[in-house]
């Protein structure tokens, strides 16, 4: 079997975000894809998973840190960074300790490359 590329999922409610975040990454030759919820993403993991996935923290069904823990739950162990815009964001020592970064919006971009390669220079995880 083919061995399937690497990408990254960015999932956010906010359009803006979604595309702003999707040039900024494909200008620097990533393969992304979008989603507009944690349960929207869900459902193309039959279909295979990221590489890495960045999720913002509130989403209106489910959030960046609902939908780690519901990964986790179906075996899947992919590295997350969690983006917020909330200044009040206050995440528990577990909670971090389970992510690759934890940033706040408005993304800057070297701290956003520098958690992506953080993940791209990990050993492949199962999921």
């Amino acid at each position: 079997m083919a061995e399937i590329p690497s990408w990254i999922a960015i999932i956010d409610d906010d359009p803006a975000v979604l595309k702003a975040l999707s040039r900024l990454l494909r200008s620097h030759a990533f393969d992304v894809r979008t989603f507009g919820s944690g349960e929207e993403f869900l459902a193309t993991l039959p279909n295979g998973h990221p590489k890495c996935l960045i999720a913002d923290l509130q989403m209106p069904t489910m959030s960046g840190l609902a939908l780690q823990q519901r990964l986790v739950d179906e075996g899947f162990h992919i590295p997350m960074i969690v983006i917020t815009a909330q200044c009040d964001a206050i995440l528990s020592e577990d909670q971090l300790a389970a992510l690759v970064a934890f940033l706040r919006k408005p993304l800057q971009d070297s701290a956003l490359f520098a958690a992506i390669d953080r993940v791209i220079s990990r050993p492949e995880s199962g999921g």
